[in-house]
């Protein structure tokens, strides 16, 4: 399998309830290059954060007192997206067409588990996205080989370079060049 056309994610929870995200970045790639990011804070939901997510990813509450919430943020990201993939096609169905786009992830259960959480809290269809996990491809092609698969360490072994670790966009730009390494 080789991926070219996919949207790497990743989301900064505020809490263990997986609808809590409170940030998202996205790394768009085409043709198997990254074409477009995207970063948004979002006023989570339930809004309150936990001592521990705070220290992982250095939110605070009072960063997203006035950020958009999730629906909002995930209307920009479409418009973003179809502007990226779809600027030369005629098409009323984005939401269709962005569903055939496959996201990608590392612990993809995670980061798809708070999109459908998401999108369950805001009362919104969810299209069925197909996601592609990094840490999955990184226990089959590395085993053993690593000390741990955690997304710095796969990053890593596949030369980048991450910086800013648990910044929602810093690990989407990981993630994607983690995928177009080994997927």
């Amino acid at each position: 399998m080789s991926l070219r056309h996919f949207i790497a994610i990743d989301f900064e929870t505020a809490n263990q309830q997986p609808s809590s995200v409170c940030s998202v970045g996205v790394v768009m790639v085409r043709n198997g290059q990254a074409v477009d990011s995207f970063y948004s804070l979002i006023q989570p939901e339930p809004n309150y954060y936990t001592y521990w997510c705070q220290r992982v990813h250095g939110i605070t509450q009072e960063a997203t007192d006035n950020a958009p919430v999730f629906s909002q943020v995930w209307q920009q990201l479409e418009q973003r997206i179809k502007n990226v993939y779809f600027a030369d096609q005629e098409s009323d169905d984005i939401r269709y067409q962005i569903a055939t786009l496959p996201f990608v992830a590392h612990n993809a259960r995670f980061d798809e588990g708070c999109l459908k959480a998401a999108f369950k809290v805001y009362q919104m269809d969810y299209p069925n996205y197909r996601f592609y996990d990094t840490l999955t491809a990184s226990r089959r092609q590395f085993g053993q080989s690593l000390p741990n698969h955690q997304l710095h360490t796969v990053a890593a072994a596949c030369g980048y370079d991450l910086q800013n670790h648990h910044h929602a966009l810093a690990d989407a730009e990981a993630c994607a060049a983690i995928a177009l390494n080994l997927l």
